[in-house]
């Protein structure tokens, strides 16, 4: 059980050196509705649904646009001609690194050209589907915010059945990595433990990463990053990049 992971994952290393962006209506909305649709409409009992409404309630969504999106979902609201679909696209930055990118559309024909669009115009390629999937793990992350005691940290993470845990200090937070399969026993455990996890999420997890060390390479990777998080279609954007900690100390953009 390793206390702090290497595993690189370029959203939470870019909060160290960027404010962190705030997801769109639309995107919000889109995970919302989706959540609903791959589980029950009920947030208590559907943990990706529960997840979605608290990002959306704090960028200020209304209550009655979550509760519309729901019932899209749930296929319970009227008028809803619009069928979204979840796509996966996978392509390289600069130096070889690998970018997976999780979409929600209802158009995959202007997705693709989006996507498409943004990494030619950074000079990258969107590859193939399982052109870069492969070095992903897809892990459930718990996190907790607040302080915690390593060793209890630990004792929850092995009783659990969590892989590994990586512990923020400085930020008073805490990720606990699993098995999708074990979210169960796990979160199940931490009660159990009257640990109140803040937050669970499905996250992609390097199990292979790239060093950069060149300021050049780190800023057309973020670069791109950057512009791919700002399509609506885009939910998430995972990268198997490892800034070098000199590069973060002098905050290079």
């Amino acid at each position: 059980m390793a206390g702090h992971s290497k595993w690189a994952n370029i959203k939470r290393q870019k909060e160290r050196v960027d404010e962190k962006k705030g997801k769109t209506f639309t995107q919000l909305s889109r995970a919302i509705i989706m959540a609903a649709k791959h589980g029950l409409p009920d947030p208590a009992a559907n943990f990706q649904l529960r997840t979605a409404i608290e990002k959306a309630k704090a960028a200020g969504i209304p209550h009655e646009n979550i509760e519309r999106a729901i019932a899209k979902g749930a296929g319970t609201y009227e008028n809803n001609e619009t069928m979204y679909e979840e796509v996966r696209y996978e392509g390289y930055g600069l130096g070889g690194v690998a970018i997976l990118i999780e979409a929600l559309t209802d158009n995959r024909n202007r997705t693709a050209a989006d996507l498409r669009e943004a990494f030619s115009k950074n000079g990258e390629n969107l590859g193939e589907i399982g052109c870069v999937s492969w070095m992903f793990d897809q892990k459930v992350v718990v996190i907790l915010e607040g302080e915690v005691n390593e060793d209890f940290l630990l004792e929850a993470s092995v009783e659990g059945g969590a892989d590994t845990y990586k512990l923020f200090e400085e930020e008073m937070r805490a990720e606990i990595f699993s098995e999708v399969t074990n979210l169960d026993t796990l979160t199940k455990t931490l009660r159990k433990k009257k640990i109140n996890f803040f937050e669970v999420e499905l996250r992609w997890i390097p199990n292979s990463i790239v060093a950069v060390n060149d300021p050049g390479q780190y800023r057309s990777i973020l670069k791109l990053v950057d512009t791919l998080e700002t399509l609506d279609d885009v939910q998430n954007v995972t990268a198997n990049l490892e800034i070098a900690e000199i590069l973060i100390e002098a905050n290079v953009a």
